[in-house]
């Protein structure tokens, strides 16, 4: 066995335990009765703990040298560059910090849900105080003499600078803020939400005939209900969660098909590297790109409505509604709305610059734990002109923090920008893409999808993927023309 194949062989252990570890995550957070947490703590933080110290070890560290001392192909060279990469980082943090963090992350999942429900930050604060000493800590480590939340982004999008997150919200800010005022003055009436009450049973019936129809292979994955919907995953298991209102069966639907373009991009990546940096994801710019394009460019276009109201029919009432009607309601402006997750395409965006400021605050010790709902609150009224009735619906209402994922926010914005970028060069490139949408054909896309982003997993950089898959570096032009021109015309313009 060759220095790179020895390499392989103890990075990929470290991957099983990982992907052992999110398993036991998303049975936390889906299935495990509530008493179990101190145990599931006391588990996931065992496995992160040994995790960490494999890649960390003298051993893998003179496999990793000796790795890089061969004579590698441009695809082996990428791998190494990666486990380099990450070890680079994982070095500098001490094991038991590593664990402290995975423990203290378990344990503050059944705080949030119960500061949540009750509608107490305070209940919840203590917590944040807690994670954001640790990833401090963890930043520190890394980069003391880097800003913090910097080094944090970076765990979630390696090879995208800050600046460019900040310069792409920016130019979003500066894009929408004009337009959505533009819109919201504009007398158009749209046609509204769908109207009555819809039974948790038959909007879970229609999310799996969604997933169906979208190409969701049942054989490598499961929807399930969570108060957060999320994805979790491998190429081979890519499960999916969603979360039902009675009222608002296109809250659902929209956070269904959300989370397949997670799961499709997961089961995209090449299984024959599983365990591998080829058989990872690129990072979580491009991983939203997926879910964003698929629940806006595919799920929120007239396209897909004329096609997919027939089977919205079958198993809820929709009455007399037309696909225009339809597509309309599922493309509503609700500068008024205060939740994320149920906010229109563009003010979600302004969603994602509140965090973003609020998170930096609280990283660079600029704003107390304590004094959050009211900065939150604040935030809202400037870029929304609203005001949350309570945590739960302001400062409480995401599960990010409880998993100490500070940095990651940005990544959302980042992924529609990417998602409108990478929409227009597969129109490009795919014959008659909408009149396939709307005849309910997604082959073309899935395929193009995976040759253009999926099979490659990390072995391009960021910028070097979107290059590779466009042909243009990474922009927000894409994103603002397709904005315009959609509103435009839903609204008249």
């Amino acid at each position: 066995m060759g220095d790179y194949e020895a390499l392989l062989e103890q990075y990929k252990r470290i991957s099983y335990l990982r992907d052992a570890n999110q398993v036991l995550s998303w049975d936390q957070e889906v299935m495990m009765p509530e008493g179990g947490t101190p145990a599931r703590a006391k588990q996931r933080s065992a496995i992160s703990a040994t995790s960490h110290d494999l890649l960390t070890s003298e051993e893998f560290e003179s496999a990793l040298d000796a790795a890089e001392a061969e004579d590698l192909d441009a695809e082996q060279a990428a791998v190494v560059r990666e486990i380099r990469r990450e070890f680079d980082r994982a070095a500098k943090v001490p094991s038991d910090l590593v664990e402290r963090i995975s423990e203290e992350t378990s344990n503050a999942l059944p705080v949030w849900k119960e500061a949540k429900a009750e509608s107490d930050w305070e209940t919840f604060a203590p917590k944040v105080e807690t994670l954001l000493e640790l990833k401090r800590e963890y930043a520190n480590h890394i980069d003391p003499d880097a800003d913090p939340y910097a080094v944090l982004f970076a765990d979630y999008e390696p090879y995208l600078p800050l600046e460019t997150a900040e310069a792409v919200l920016e130019e979003l800010r500066d894009a929408l803020v004009p337009l959505i005022e533009e819109l919201k003055a504009s007398d158009a009436a749209l046609a509204a939400p769908f109207d009555g009450e819809f039974p948790e049973a038959n909007q879970m019936a229609l999310s799996k005939a969604t997933l169906d129809y979208l190409g969701y292979p049942e054989e490598h994955g499961r929807i399930d209900v969570a108060p957060h919907p999320f994805s979790t995953g491998t190429q081979f298991d890519a499960r999916v969660t969603t979360r039902f209102k009675e009222d608002d069966p296109v809250d659902a639907i929209g956070s269904t098909i959300h989370e397949f373009g997670h799961a499709t991009y997961t089961l995209g990546l090449p299984k024959e590297a599983y365990g591998t940096p080829l058989g990872q994801h690129r990072g979580l710019t491009v991983h939203e790109s997926q879910s964003r394009l698929w629940e806006n460019h595919v799920g929120r276009s007239k396209a897909f409505w004329n096609g997919y109201l027939p089977l919205v029919a079958e198993h809820l009432d929709t009455g007399d509604m037309t696909p225009r009607e339809a597509y309309e309601a599922a493309n509503q402006l609700y500068p008024e709305n205060r939740i994320r997750v149920e906010a229109d395409e563009l003010t979600y965006h302004m969603h994602i610059i509140l965090r973003f400021e609020i998170e930096r605050d609280l990283i660079a010790g600029d704003l107390a734990v304590e004094d959050v709902p009211e900065a939150w609150n604040a935030k809202m009224e400037e870029y929304l002109g609203v005001t949350p009735d309570s945590d739960a619906e302001g400062c409480l209402q995401d599960i990010h923090w409880a998993h100490g994922s500070f940095g990651y926010f940005p990544t959302y914005s980042l992924g529609s920008v990417l998602a409108a970028q990478l929409y227009a060069a597969a129109s490009e490139e795919i014959e008659n893409l909408e009149g396939k949408i709307e005849n309910g054909e997604f082959d073309a896309l899935h395929a193009w999808l995976t040759e253009e982003v999926h099979s490659h997993g990390t072995r391009y950089t960021t910028d070097e993927l979107i290059e590779h898959a466009t042909g243009e570096s990474f922009t927000a032009k894409h994103f603002i023309d397709y904005a315009e021109a959609k509103f435009g015309d839903l609204y008249g313009l």
